[in-house]
């Protein structure tokens, strides 16, 4: 008898960790479809906020949180250079590019200096992130792009640097 209820509790146990296991599966593919609703809504969110800033200098003033003085033409390039960073990060993090295909976008987007200097006005904003978060990674991997860049020998700037081994 004993072992019998040994063996109907291990069943037992077995039957709930994999009804958990795929509760958790339907749970998580619920959530997918919320958390893509709700990256697409904060991502149109900051577009809208973004263009309104570049139609309207006295809003984009609210957004110059950089430590040199520039112009106000710069400014709205630095807008746009962040709308074009933050575009990338959100077809990322919806899962519509790898990491290899954000490297990528990111290798085109090193070639265009306005780019290269909003980058480098902002390197104190990326400094303020979590170490270890996914947009920290990501910083790194451009500035070791940019870095690449710089230090090639070839002007074949499609072929400078690696994607990292980062998760996708």
């Amino acid at each position: 008898m004993a072992t019998r209820n040994s063996a109907v509790r291990r069943f037992g146990s077995d039957a709930w960790a994999r009804l958990t296991a795929a509760a958790g599966t339907v749970t998580a593919r619920r959530t997918r479809p919320r958390r893509r609703a709700v990256l697409t809504e904060q991502h149109r969110l900051h577009f809208d906020l973004l263009c309104k800033a570049m139609d309207d200098p006295a809003l984009a003033a609210v957004l110059n949180t950089y430590e040199t003085e520039i112009t106000d033409e710069e400014q709205r390039q630095y807008l746009f250079a962040n709308a074009l960073y933050i575009n990338a990060l959100y077809f990322h993090r919806i899962g519509a590019l790898t990491r290899a295909e954000l490297h990528g976008h990111f290798r085109i987007m090193c070639q265009n200096q306005i780019f290269r200097a909003y980058w480098e006005a902002t390197e104190h904003h990326r400094k303020s992130l979590p170490e270890a978060s996914e947009e920290a990674g990501l910083g790194r991997m451009m500035d070791s792009l940019i870095q690449d860049q710089d230090d090639s020998d070839t002007d074949e700037w499609w072929v400078v640097g690696e994607p990292d081994d980062g998760p996708e």
